[in-house]
């Protein structure tokens, strides 16, 4: 009847994954139905991806956070790699992105697929080297789009693809001089690769062949950004902008083909300019999701740049944007541990959250109301509960306990809370 979402909400079908998101989202089926038809949704679900509970991702909808996983060469283990996997779901991780870059990559993916109920998203120009284990310049175009239609039969819900750099980018990278020059690092391998080969970038020149594929299997195309900014200073530029005006174009032939697509968006960005380059892809890319990475807002923040990501990213979701994809205390320095990864999910997470009740998400804020209250009358579980981390806030708590239960060690009596209810009930103030 259907291959895609997108093929079945043009039909006017409500599928269950439609129904499922409709729920979570405090919106009728329909709506998110009418959503998805337009592009403005996407509801990333490969039909062999059995265990997954589905995700509406879109800007009207609630900021969802993407975690990046993966083994390497220097860190090579797969147990720790599944063990960040759960922590992320459990912490409200909706997307896990495979990244690795080393050994038999396959069984993890599979793993993931078989056993993780969030979005799973890969980068297969990544996969390419590692499956064929040749140097990037033997490899074909053939080889490229294989291994795309290796992960779709896996059961990966969604691929980010290089599409939009061509060999026009080459020259462009050259006269513009930035600073960073690429710093994606599918971006990198596909330059590399056109450069050595002479050749057209594969993922371009065969796009239509990847959207048959993706269409077989409903995988959803993130459109990567080869030439995103990797310093302040590259932001905003000619690079960044002409990609993603070819973005745009790459869009409309996918919705033709029914296949969903989601836009990915710029890493280094001064704060004043996020909001522009939101409402920019917005009115390029028709309303597609937008997936952004931060934006950092600072250069100079090695060790704290989940911080600087949710900075950015706060500005970003709230202006349009509607994944994050987190950034931990070990970006730009090394593969992040298990501390690194809650971390980066918990920085992403207030960001994504702050955003939501800037746009006024539906019923967004009720979780702050309700932590309001139980700070108001002194209700610690409650205040437990509705905390992004409780185990953080009560170990902080526990170590420093106050003089009595119902303050803090900070205020102690002094406590403006204690001291308000006891006044607006008349009773007498006791500070010393």
């Amino acid at each position: 009847m259907y291959k895609t979402q997108m093929e079945a909400a043009k039909k006017g079908i409500i599928t269950k994954e439609m129904e499922a998101v409709a729920a979570k989202e405090y919106h009728t089926p329909e709506e998110i139905r009418n959503l998805v038809a337009k592009g403005q949704v996407a509801i990333c679900a490969n039909r062999l991806h059995k265990c997954i509970e589905p995700n509406g991702v879109g800007s009207m909808l609630r900021t969802k956070i993407n975690v990046n996983l993966g083994v390497s060469r220097d860190c090579k283990d797969y147990d720790v790699e599944m063990e960040k996997v759960m922590a992320a779901v459990n912490m409200g991780a909706e997307a896990i992105m495979d990244l690795s870059s080393h050994g038999n990559t396959q069984p993890f993916r599979q793993k993931l697929i078989a056993e993780c109920p969030a979005m799973i998203g890969t980068v297969p120009v990544y996969d390419s080297v590692i499956h064929y284990q040749r140097d990037l310049a033997t490899l074909t175009a053939k080889d490229f789009i294989d291994v795309v239609r290796l992960h779709a039969e896996d059961g990966v819900d969604f691929v980010t693809l290089h599409c939009g750099i061509t060999r026009k980018t080459i020259e462009q990278i050259k006269q513009h001089k930035r600073k960073m020059n690429i710093v994606s690092r599918g971006g990198s391998l596909v330059f590399a690769w056109m450069s050595m080969t002479g050749n057209e970038n594969p993922f371009y020149e065969y796009y239509d062949e990847i959207l048959d594929i993706c269409r077989e299997y409903d995988v959803t195309i993130s459109l990567g950004d080869a030439c995103r900014p990797g310093c302040l200073a590259d932001a905003s530029d000619v690079c960044q902008i002409e990609e993603l005006v070819r973005l745009g174009e790459l869009t409309k032939r996918a919705w033709a083909k029914d296949v969903q697509v989601m836009i990915e968006g710029p890493g280094h960005m001064p704060l004043d300019q996020i909001e522009a380059n939101m409402k920019i892809q917005q009115t390029i890319c028709m309303g597609a999701p937008f997936y952004v990475l931060g934006p950092l807002v600072t250069d100079i923040a090695p060790g704290y740049d989940h911080i600087t990501s949710a900075i950015g990213g706060a500005v970003a979701a709230a202006s349009g944007a509607a994944f994050l994809c987190y950034v931990t205390p070990a970006e730009h320095l090394a593969l992040p541990n298990v501390d690194d990864v809650k971390q980066g999910i918990i920085a992403s997470k207030i960001a994504a959250h702050a955003a939501d009740i800037a746009k006024k998400i539906p019923h967004a804020r009720d979780i702050d109301d309700k932590m309001a209250d139980a700070r108001r009358t002194f209700d610690w579980d409650t205040q437990w509960e509705c905390a992004i981390d409780p185990e953080t806030a009560k170990k902080i708590r526990d170590d420093r306990k106050p003089e009595i239960e119902e303050s803090c060690s900070m205020c102690g009596k002094f406590c403006a809370v204690r001291s308000m209810n006891k006044a607006l009930e008349d009773e007498y103030i006791d500070i010393l």
